[in-house]
Order: C-alpha cells, then structure tokens, then sequence
C-alpha cells in the first residue's frame, strides 16, 4: 500500500529526513515510535503530500505521492490532483480539527458533501454509521465544545472513515488528551486495525503498538534504526538507541 524509497526532508539547513527506505503491506499496521525531532511526524505528512521531499519517492497504492514521473523526471502535480488524491488517505491529527459551529454530524459530512460531491442522502446513513462505530450515536446534533477531548478525537477519525480511504494515518491522536480519556480512543483504532484497515501511527503509546502493531519502526535523527514484529523491537530491542528510548519511556 506504502513505498518509501530514499525519502529526504529538509527544513532549510536542518535535514530531517535521511534517506527513508519503508514498505507498508496492504492491511498491515506500522507504528512508528522515538523520541520528538526524529522524524516521526515529517515521515507521516510527507506520505499526505503535506511536505514536500527533497529527495526519494513515496508511492500509496502504485501512484507516485505529489509527483506525476513522465520518463524519469518528475512533475508535480497541480493542486486539485493532489487533493483528489488525497481523498484515498485519512488522516488524525493531534489536535482534533473539528469545526466548532459545525455540529458532530455535519462535521463527518462536510468533506464528502464538498469534495466528492456526494448527496447528503448518500452520506448520512454512512455517517450514522461511523459514529455509531466510534460510541457516539448519541452525540450527533452536539457540538464539538459538548465534548470531551476524547470524544472530539473520535469524532475526528469518524469524519477521516466517512471518505472511505484505503489508508488511515495517525499523528500521535492521544498525545493532547487527558489520561483517562486515552482508553476509548485506542480501543476505535484497535477495532478499525482489526477491520483490516492499512494504518501508519505515530504514538508513544508502546502498550498500543505491542497489542495492534503488526510491526514497529524505531526512528532516530531522521533514520530508521530498527524495525521488526512488536515482541522483538520491544521486547528484545537490539539497538543501543532503542533500549535507551524505551528504558526512558517505561
């Protein structure tokens, strides 16, 4: 579903990325995890077109991400085709996003009744639906400040499902919440990884990613250091930087 080849991010002269080689398999879950300013986030937007690379390719379902290749030369592509493509990728933020004076279901609805052009009573039963899968049935005529934290996240990866994407890609979604609220979260996401959904995460949550992950990738100053099945990578970290990152995170 995802081919990274050689990706490079800089931010004038601070490179971020360095040369980032990863595969994600179609259904597979990849949690990304190190500590902040190593990459994690840039890798995760570069892969939405939300950055653009200085270096290597990126590839969701066999289409160059951003870029159309004419011969061996690459072209980017105009700003409506890159949105149109991204309508194939969900992503989660941090911070929750949602329009305020918007109520819970309109805020599901807006990006299918705006950029694909869907009729509303093509959207509704499918938006009922979501939120009816992330708990929240009851909340929809709320507003987003009658909502916990909690509750606005899971609105958030309702409104990234109800554009039926291929790929779902999480930005550390717990990282601004309160501790109590982080459970119901992980349990939307555990339960859509359990539907066979293509997820890249980024999280510190490491009981998450050794539950769910199909496999985990240690990154380190803009590197992969280490990567494998969730039992060895954290379980039996090789790497000096990773039993360090996770003696400090435990």
């Amino acid at each position: 579903m995802v081919r990274m080849k050689g990706v490079r991010k800089s931010f004038g002269s601070l490179e971020v990325l360095k040369g980032i080689d990863l595969d994600v398999a179609r259904g597979e879950v990849v949690c990304l995890i190190g500590a902040s300013g190593s990459g994690k986030s840039t890798l995760l937007r570069c892969i939405n077109h939300l950055e653009q690379l200085n270096g290597g390719r990126i590839w969701v379902d066999d289409k160059v991400v951003g870029y159309d290749l004419r011969g061996n030369i690459l072209h980017e592509k105009s700003y409506n085709d890159i949105c149109r493509d991204r309508t194939q990728t969900g992503m989660v933020f941090q911070h929750f996003n949602l329009f305020a004076h918007m109520t819970v279901l309109d805020n599901i609805m807006l990006a299918p009744r705006t950029v694909l052009k869907q009729k509303t009573s093509e959207v509704l039963p499918r938006a009922k639906a979501l939120l009816e899968q992330v708990g929240l049935a009851d909340k929809a005529k709320a507003y987003p400040r009658h909502l916990s934290g909690g509750q606005q996240q899971r609105v958030a990866i309702a409104r990234a499902l109800c554009m039926e994407p291929k790929l779902m890609l999480f930005d550390e979604p717990t990282s601004a919440l309160d501790p109590e609220l982080v459970g119901d979260v992980l349990t939307v996401m555990r339960d859509l990884a359990n539907s066979g959904m293509t997820m890249v995460v980024v999280t510190h949550e490491m009981g998450f990613a050794r539950e769910v992950a199909d496999r985990v990738v240690f990154m380190h100053g803009g590197q992969i250091v280490e990567q494998g099945p969730p039992s060895e990578v954290l379980g039996d970290p090789q790497h000096e930087r990773t039993r360090s990152f996770l003696s400090a995170v435990r």
